[in-house]
């Protein structure tokens, strides 16, 4: 189950932050990230930030393929890194790292 620890952590911690931000946000989602492609510097950011979802989506549906699962299974992760990036990422490590535990819990008591 450690391997589940760190990114268990960092979900609760980030996600429990975003809220909080959101919560006393004082403009929308949607403006501040047009406020952040208005400038050169920040939009740079924003960019280099998507193209490291778009290889942890590529890496997520890669990895659901090959442990048997469709590219559906993958659809709310990818969802979720389209609208909060690194949160789509951080819960599929925690939902990948409870399946596997379960699976060699399973395969342990059976053997």
């Amino acid at each position: 189950m450690m391997s589940v620890a760190l990114p268990l952590t960092a979900l609760l911690a980030f996600t429990g932050y975003t809220v909080s931000v959101m919560l006393q946000a004082e403009q929308s989602l949607i403006d501040f990230g047009i406020s952040l492609m208005s400038r050169p510097d920040t939009a740079q950011v924003v960019i280099d930030l998507y193209l490291l979802a778009t290889l942890a989506g590529i890496w997520m549906v890669k990895d659901a393929r090959s442990r048997g699962q469709t590219v559906w299974s993958v659809l709310p992760y990818l969802l979720l890194t389209a609208v909060f990036v690194s949160i789509g990422p951080l819960l599929y490590l925690v939902v990948r790292g409870i399946q596997q535990h379960r699976k060699m819990a399973a395969s342990t008591s059976t053997g």
